[in-house]
């Protein structure tokens, strides 16, 4: 068995809700293999469970931000680098689109609803990226999350659809930008793993079940699978992948039509 040593680097993971997040399930991989790890949430309600989900290590560093407020965002770096001095990986998890965006059709999408989809989904990406350039060197990497819907339609994902298909350009564009000083850029796009954020989009739990009957493995994904798959992509056994979206979804992205019953 293969084991990625993350001794002695850093690692900031941002848009941990809970224990089944899919950043928390990269972040637990990191942790497992070394790495120190600091985190970003947003909203006070979410400080108890990020401080009961590292309760193991008392001294992770905690930041509140929202991610739409440049202020609190170069807060959350000027903090770091007063800490750390410098890091080695970042962990982009946050994604977000009103409710109301994600129950009717895309065509009737309001023009405020579409602008906090791509500013909280995709743009917080950019903006952290900006920040963390001068803290990351030769080595360091950055990954985050997206989803199949980001280039085929996915009834009632919606205007989230369009900001993960930013995301996945913004991928590709900060791999070029940031790949002249060594650091890498890459998507995780995983199947539908049952967490709080997939549970409030209209009619997950079907989506859900057809997944695992049509992917090749007939099998639904794990938080686990995520997690290792962020954890190779920051590491260096990925040292020549950047700009890519790699998928992680029992091979359902290469179906094109399913005949059985």
């Amino acid at each position: 068995m293969i084991h990625i040593d993350a001794s002695g680097k850093r690692a900031l993971v941002m848009g941990v809700t809970n224990a089944r997040s899919l950043g928390w399930a990269i972040a637990s991989k990191l942790s497992e293999a070394g790495a120190e790890l600091a985190f970003s949430y947003q909203g006070e309600r979410l400080e108890a469970e990020l401080a009961k989900l590292t309760r193991d290590r008392p001294a992770t560093p905690l930041y509140q931000v929202d991610v739409t407020r440049e202020d609190e965002l170069d807060a959350l770096f000027a903090a770091l680098r007063e800490t750390w001095g410098t890091f080695d990986y970042l962990v982009h998890a946050i994604a977000f689109a009103p409710r109301e965006a994600m129950e009717g059709r895309y065509v009737d999408t309001r023009r405020g609803d579409w602008l906090t989809a791509l500013e909280v989904s995709a743009y917080s990406l950019v903006a952290a990226a900006q920040r963390a350039e001068p803290l990351m060197g030769a080595g360091g990497a950055m990954v985050t999350l997206t989803y199949y819907a980001a280039e085929k339609v996915v009834p009632k994902y919606n205007v989230m659809g369009v900001a993960k298909s930013a995301l996945e350009a913004s991928v590709r564009y900060l791999a070029y930008d940031l790949g002249k000083k060594g650091v890498r850029v890459n998507a995780v796009s995983a199947g539908p793993v049952k967490t709080v954020a997939a549970r409030s989009i209209p009619g997950f739990m079907k989506m859900y079940k057809r997944f695992a009957a049509v992917a090749p493995l007939g099998t639904a994904i794990t938080q686990e699978e995520v997690g290792n798959l962020g954890l190779f992509l920051l590491s260096p056994l990925a040292a020549g992948i950047t700009g890519e979206t790699v998928y992680v979804d029992a091979g359902f992205h290469v179906m094109g039509m399913d005949l059985e019953e």
